[in-house]
């Protein structure tokens, strides 16, 4: 319980920096939007259903990832400018940081909410499918940036950060697919998730809601 409030306070912290001057503030609501709907969602699932520690501090570090890059805007972060400039990047690499995470964060989501709620009771299944589900948000969310591109009127060149690249989506879903598969290797050899039933221990027993 503790590292959760934490987890929260920091949380807060940087939300309320990266809403403070930010590049500009319909890209800022954009961006940080998701991460906003996420905490949402897991504190009021908290006393039904609990993750692992694993998975909270994961999508912590996602939200935090989402909120700077709200306040910078993907294509002007200034830490990945100063990365383009001593690597000789043609480009500001934080939006794949942040796709990569995409990726890497739902997959374990995915995974635990597959096994936890006994929806799915294969390991091969539970990988095949939180990967499928990484997947689709991937493409839901480039649909996304291509809808609010079109109902702007404009290019929105600060939300999409494409920088020129015109295969700057085929290459966000790439980033997410490597994400995914990172944290989906990790899953299927881990000793601690997705044990066997008589190994078992639940989420819900792991973590009582009382």
């Amino acid at each position: 319980m503790k590292s959760h409030i934490l987890q929260l306070a920091l949380f807060l912290v940087v939300l309320i920096w990266s809403g403070y001057q930010p590049h500009d503030y319909p890209t800022w609501g954009l961006e940080v939007f998701p991460a906003l709907i996420g905490v949402a969602i897991l504190i009021c699932t908290y006393s039904r259903f609990r993750f692992s520690k694993l998975m909270y501090w994961v999508v912590l570090i996602h939200a935090l990832i989402l909120l700077i890059g709200g306040h910078y805007t993907y294509a002007q972060e200034p830490v990945f400018n100063y990365l383009r400039s001593l690597l000789g990047w043609s480009r500001n690499n934080y939006d794949k940081l942040g796709h990569f995470f995409q990726g890497f964060s739902p997959a374990i989501i995915a995974s635990e909410l597959l096994w936890g709620l006994h929806i799915v009771r294969q390991r091969s299944w539970v990988i095949f499918l939180s990967g499928c589900v990484c997947m689709a948000i991937s493409a839901i969310y480039e649909l996304f940036e291509w809808m609010v591109a079109e109902i702007s009127n404009q290019e929105a060149v600060a939300f999409l950060g494409t920088q020129g690249d015109v295969w700057d989506t085929q290459k966000d879903m790439l980033w997410c697919l490597i994400g995914a598969s990172s944290m989906l290797i990790y899953l299927y050899f881990s000793k601690r998730h997705l044990q066997p039933e008589k190994e078992e221990k639940t989420f819900h027993s792991m973590y009582p809601s009382k």
